[in-house]
């Protein structure tokens, strides 16, 4: 009773003074229903299961901390690469920055466009697979975020997109609190792929809800900003249909808290669903959470959950995940891998991997370690002449190397495989 006075007196203290945005009737329904689950679910508390290694109280304080807005110099991210970009400065999306909404074999519409129609095929998308995704474990911030976003981009691929859709997401104001929501439809036999980087705000709330139907491909892959003082909780929801694929990719650099949860169903048989992650954390007021939970409910679907942390200086890492394998759902290829790499003794890694099977043809696997950087190969590398930061930067890149193969375009694997080269070695 006391924590459910507690969770209620804090989910409304946060509450207070919120008025849901308008649009049209089919989307006030759906903001009004998030809202009532929120206040049945309850804000999350440390003393939640799945937030016992995090404390979510920063992300869910009527106010937002402030964050220092950080410039690193650097040339923005996927610069290069020919793309449709899409602009957000502190959750607004802005204009003059962004390209043409036009694409061929894509439909790009803003989020408050499409929340201010009548008819609309986001109807059937907007909030669906959040809400799905509620059960068996409750996701309030989810919730709240489908309650409260404003603004997002939805997104339908009815072929093959030829370019890659940019979200970028710009922080300028110190006390900026963004809430996102973008909606992705794949068609059947269509692909695209859609890259997102930026810190968006000082703190920043998102969520994606992906529908991959039959033969369609999803690819993703993301960078989250390199502000220090950022606070980011995010969420991804997805369905994939039979013979379809989805992959994500998440780089994490800097942030005082970091929350990303990923929620997955194969629905269709011979599907593939793969998420993966890579964070590099420096400091006693870095926190870092992946949280997972997929869900197979198809014959011979394919899951891989490959994660790897790299930590020193007192940062702290956390990976929560889950395979669900539900009856009848034979020829499961279901493979999960979380690691840490300790950079000294003052960094901390908790991980809690978990198998659910109801099925008894199944391939299922999970393994978590956590370690050093193995002083056989630095004494290898150093005894062949490599200066001993170069060496262990080598082994460093190497230990992150099998989450970065999960990115299916070499270039964007590459060209974040240099960005952490350089974070290395600037903190050489």
């Amino acid at each position: 009773m006391a924590l459910a006075k507690l969770k209620s007196d804090a989910t409304e203290a946060r509450l207070v003074g919120v008025t849901l945005p308008e649009g049209a009737a089919w989307s006030n329904a759906a903001r009004a229903d998030a809202l009532a689950r929120v206040r049945q679910m309850g804000l999350p508390t440390k003393r939640d299961e799945y937030w016992k290694y995090t404390n979510p109280s920063e992300l869910t304080a009527a106010e937002a901390p402030k964050a220092a807005v950080f410039d690193a110099g650097e040339v923005p991210l996927f610069d290069a690469v020919d793309r449709l970009k899409i602009v957000f400065v502190d959750g607004v999306f802005d204009t003059d920055a962004s390209d043409e909404l036009t694409g061929e074999g894509v439909e790009i519409e803003r989020l408050a466009d499409a929340m201010a129609a009548d008819i609309h095929w986001a109807k059937e998308l907007y909030g669906v697979l959040e809400t799905r995704g509620q059960t068996p474990v409750e996701r309030p911030l989810a919730a709240l975020n489908t309650a409260l976003a404003t603004d997002g981009v939805v997104i339908r691929a009815t072929g093959k997109v030829a370019k890659p859709i940019h979200l970028v997401y710009l922080h300028k104001d110190e006390t900026s609190d963004a809430v996102l929501h973008n909606l992705v439809k794949v068609e059947t036999g269509a692909e695209v792929t859609l890259l997102e980087n930026g810190p968006a705000a000082a703190r920043f709330s998102g969520c994606l809800e992906v529908e991959v139907a039959d033969g369609g491909s999803f690819h993703h892959v993301r960078a989250q900003g390199r502000d220090h003082e950022r606070r980011t909780v995010t969420h991804c929801f997805a369905r994939v249909g039979a013979e379809s694929s989805f992959k994500s990719f998440t780089l994490t650099v800097n942030g005082v808290m970091t929350r990303n949860e990923c929620v997955l169903e194969i629905i269709g048989d011979d599907a593939i669903a793969h998420v993966a992650g890579v964070c590099v954390g420096d400091g006693n007021d870095f926190h870092h959470d992946d949280t997972v939970f997929i869900t197979h409910d198809a014959l011979n679907g394919e899951s891989r959950q490959v994660f790897k942390k790299v930590l020193r200086n007192g940062a702290t890492g956390v990976f929560q995940g889950k395979i669900l394998v539900k009856e009848g759902a034979q020829k499961t290829d279901g493979y999960q891998i979380s690691q840490s790499l300790l950079l000294d003794d003052d960094a901390q890694f908790l991980a809690k991997p978990e198998l659910e099977i109801y099925a008894d043809d199944v391939a299922c696997s999970h393994g978590s370690t956590s370690g050093a950087i193995d002083e056989t190969a630095l004494f290898y590398l150093r005894s062949r002449g490599v200066p001993q930061y170069d060496a262990r930067n080598l082994l460093t890149l190497s230990f992150m190397a099998e989450a970065l193969d999960e990115i299916a375009d070499p270039s964007l694997a590459e060209e974040l495989r240099d960005r952490l080269e350089g974070w290395l070695a600037r903190r050489s």
